[in-house]
């Protein structure tokens, strides 16, 4: 249930509880009021109408009677053993307040007769009522408005939270101070977390362009003396260190751009099967290509989609790379009909459990069993796919083995438009 509803329930429930708490005091009030008025009443005439008796042995016009037949039980009873009482009935004749006190050998009673009394408690009852059901009329509609205002400020609380942890780190709530307000203070917390947050990974993001193009000077001096050295097996060593020193720089560029939201996808018309096909060529011949056929003349005979083919290319080739490089053989890369979801799968361990649920982390490969590397190549086939506008989801086949699944939108966003970022994840 809604926080809303439930204030509104509890409003409406604590407005019962009090009128019915005020309508069970006002009637036991009134009622023991108009009972004590009543067995004062009876006593006052019973004992003028023991003096009369005493005088003329008469009770005639008094207003008591000897030995009445209605006379209580009970109070005949305590009357025959000396003493005099009352005691309030509902009979069939109606409820009645009864006095009695010994008269010699008989029972000298009186009877006041409370119906209207009892009718007018009545309607004082059904007026308490009325009076709680208005009052609980009144007072529930501006619960339920407090309540909507408290849960809308909660939501809009919520909603920024869950933008925040998405990404967009310029969201606030930005939520007028106001003294002993629990969820103006929630709200306030939830900003200044944002902005140190905000803080933080631009400083991060900033040292990693720096660190990678600073790398650059000296990367291109480390390549040219490695080209210089003389041919033998310790030159081809430091030549493949440096080319990997190379791709690795070129990588935290390229997050260092897609970061600062300088990346924008090129949209043209792109035939996904001979793009698969050529990614999976340069792979090696342990990849199976399964969906993406071609017709007789060499086209493919998928469906074309709009999208930047450089970036989707490059997306792809860090799958299938991750999946040679991670995983186990064979690697299959499927193409749906209308060519707009593509999916990797090797079969080895699979993706481990810290990837699928945080998604890739820079410099993390999450499992021993996956190998080594940077954790660089899943983290930019996402940012790219967020810069084209597609989603990309990382699982576990059910039989065993990794599974990428990239789908393209079915409307592509405008060439030009800020992309979502790696400060996502």
């Amino acid at each position: 249930m809604a926080l809303r509803w439930r204030i509104s329930a509890l409003v409406a429930a604590a407005a019962c509880a009090v009128a019915a708490a005020v309508g069970v005091l006002v009637h036991e009030f009134s009622r023991n009021r108009e009972l004590s008025q009543a067995r004062e009443s009876a006593r006052v005439t019973l004992d003028r109408a023991a003096v009369t008796y005493t005088r003329t042995g008469e009770v005639q016009g008094s207003g008591a009677a000897l030995d009445a037949p209605g006379l209580p039980g009970d109070l005949r009873d305590l009357v025959e053993q000396g003493h005099r009482g009352t005691e309030f009935t509902t009979g069939p004749a109606g409820p009645a307040m009864w006095a009695a006190r010994p008269a010699g050998s008989r029972v000298l009673s009186v009877r006041v007769d409370l119906t209207t009394t009892m009718r007018d408690i009545g309607a004082l009852d059904a007026s308490i009522v009325v009076a709680g059901l208005i009052t609980t009329a009144v007072v529930l509609p501006l619960g339920v408005l407090t309540a909507g205002r408290m849960s809308r400020r909660l939501r809009t609380a919520a909603g920024t939270a869950r933008r925040i942890a998405a990404g967009d780190l310029d969201a606030r709530i930005a939520a007028g101070p106001r003294p002993r307000d629990e969820i103006a203070d929630i709200s306030t917390a939830v900003d200044t977390m944002a902005g140190a947050l905000q803080k933080r990974l631009l400083g991060e993001q900033r040292f990693t362009a720096d660190v990678a193009h600073e790398l650059r000077t000296p990367l291109m001096g480390l390549v040219t003396a490695a080209e210089l050295l003389p041919e033998g097996e310790a030159a081809g060593y430091v030549r493949d260190r440096v080319r990997v020193l190379g791709t690795l720089v070129e990588e935290l560029l390229e997050i260092s751009r897609l970061d600062a939201g300088a990346e924008h996808a090129d949209m043209s018309p792109c035939p996904v099967g001979p793009l698969v096909r050529e990614v999976v060529a340069r792979s090696g011949p342990a990849t199976t290509v399964v969906g993406a056929d071609e017709t007789a003349d060499g086209d493919a005979g998928a469906a074309t989609v709009r999208t930047d083919s450089r970036r989707l290319e490059r997306i792809l080739t860090n799958l299938v790379v991750n999946a040679h490089r991670h995983g186990r053989s064979p690697v299959v890369v499927t193409v749906s009909d209308d060519g707009r979801t593509v999916t990797v799968r090797d079969h080895g361990p699979g993706y481990p459990r810290t990837l699928l649920d945080d998604g890739p982390q820079r410099f993390r490969t999450g499992a021993r069993e996956r190998g080594t590397g940077h954790g660089l190549g899943l983290t930019i086939a996402l940012g790219q796919a967020h810069v084209i506008g597609a989603t990309l989801e990382f699982g576990d086949a059910p039989d065993g083995g990794a599974l990428a699944t990239l789908r393209l939108p079915a409307v592509p966003p405008p060439a030009g438009a800020d992309p979502a970022g790696l400060a996502e994840r």
